[in-house]
């Protein structure tokens, strides 16, 4: 048992002690580099544990870093090296963030798709849709309708050029990723490109990669104990690189089946083939990550990544973070489609933004062609839709230090909001629009 029961944090607020935190990081560290064994992981926290007692004195309330020192000491004498440098990585990518956290890169950034970025600014630009200001002008001259008219048509090009692109190597092609962060619209994008192949003569073939899960038990927790389901170490990577080898070799392959009730997953269930004349389409969260398809050709595959590139500024004269967009839209299509309550998105979205910058963001440049999802239009419904509830956050949250990273994002986007001309109504949404899949009132089955 620890002899004290306080931390400091980086920030110098004082918490509670977690020794459950420890084996978190420890076990995620570990099956980052492969490893399953949680009960090593519970063995190694209580060494942390018992070093830090018989390091400091009683009454000492030890700082996050001086923890942080121990787990890595501890790790190395304990023989895990591997787990030890991933512990490491991980802890130097959390401070680099939090030392760059506001500021501009001083070199620019290879994640970032600038060509991409610069063809949808000077979209923004034509339209008078790159300020908020420029965006509440058009609103109030009545314009509403023509901006959605003018996003939906930018997206739909977007699909058509992604289509046109994945026909023209259709002769090589084995599969089709669709990838993107969390609810950057994956799923409409999916839909739509599938018709438009469909009628060129293409046959596809969906792989649910949800079924690839591994069994709750074994997932990796983040540091406020909660499972990680948005990083791809929670995928079996290793089956599904094997079982697209072999469905691209011709043969049959029995997928496994994942009960999300039970957390459980059951091996060999199902039997799958892709026949010569088709194409495997695969949407899944983490479709650029290599370890998924290491074994498989580059020219077998084709990877298309969404994500809402939105060009617009805030009155303070910054740009609006896509983060903070599919944030507001998970929320939505949450409460919509899942029942879930918003806050409990807000509260969760610190894990999910740490896997997209670890797992997702890092290989943006081996996509062959991006779909920007982002529409000017749906920040005037969020508005109406989310506006009280950021401003609740921010009074809920200001003096919890646990709470950090929500209230920081509950002020950034309630500060978005209140200065955007509100639109309580969706009747200029298309039916099929992305948008619809997160606000509800789709006639595609979500």
């Amino acid at each position: 048992m620890p002899k004290f029961t306080q931390v400091i944090k980086r920030t110098g607020a004082v918490v509670p002690f977690n020794k459950e935190r420890i084996t978190n990081a420890i076990y995620r560290a570990a099956v980052a580099v492969g490893g399953r064994d949680k009960e090593t992981a519970e063995i190694l926290s209580a060494k942390v544990v018992e070093y830090l007692n018989s390091t400091y004195p009683d009454n000492y309330i030890p700082h996050i870093e001086e923890i942080q020192d121990a787990v890595e000491k501890v790790l190395i004498e304990s023989g895990h090296a591997k787990v030890t440098k991933e512990f490491i990585l991980y802890r130097k990518e959390r401070n680099l963030k939090r030392e760059t956290e506001g500021k501009y890169a001083s070199t620019p950034n290879e994640n970032i798709p600038w060509a991409k970025i610069w063809h949808v600014l000077d979209w923004a630009v034509s339209k008078k849709l790159n300020t908020v200001e420029l965006l509440n002008e058009r609103i109030r001259n009545a314009e509403y309708p023509y901006i959605v008219h003018e996003s939906e048509c930018a997206y739909e090009d977007d699909i058509d050029c992604g289509a046109n692109m994945i026909l023209e190597r259709a002769d090589q092609l084995k599969m089709v990723f669709i990838s993107g962060p969390s609810s950057s619209g994956k799923t409409t994008t999916t839909i739509k490109l599938e018709k438009r192949l469909l009628k060129s003569g293409l046959k596809f073939k969906a792989l649910n990669i949800d079924n690839y899960f591994f069994d709750l038990a074994m997932h990796p927790k983040d540091e406020f104990g909660d499972y990680d389901f948005e990083t791809p170490q929670a995928l079996d990577l290793e089956m599904i690189n094997e079982h697209l080898v072999q469905l691209t070799q011709g043969k049959e392959v029995l997928i496994p089946f994942y009960d999300f009730k039970t957390g459980t997953r059951h091996l060999e269930q199902t039997k799958f083939k892709i026949d010569k004349n088709e194409i495997l389409l695969i949407d899944s969260l983490h479709g650029l990550y290599p370890a998924m398809s290491v074994d498989i050709p580059k020219e077998q595959k084709f990877k298309l990544y969404i994500e809402p590139l939105l060009q617009m500024k805030n009155n303070e004269g910054q740009f609006i973070r896509w983060t903070d967009i599919r944030l507001m839209r998970r929320m939505l299509r949450d409460s919509v489609y899942r029942a879930y309550n918003p806050q409990q998105t807000l509260e969760h979205w610190h894990y999910v933004r740490t896997s997209e910058l670890r797992h997702i963001i890092p290989y943006i440049s081996t996509t062959d062609f991006i779909v920007n999802s982002g529409m000017p239009y749906e920040l005037p419904l969020y508005a109406h839709r989310l506006l009280k509830h950021f401003e609740r956050w921010t009074e809920m949250f200001k003096d919890n230090v646990l709470k950090e990273d929500a209230l920081t994002r509950a002020e950034r986007v309630y500060n978005l909001l209140k200065a955007i001309e509100p639109m309580p109504e969706d009747w200029a949404v298309p039916k099929d629009s992305v948008s619809r899949e997160f606000i509800g009132g789709s006639v595609f089955d979500y």
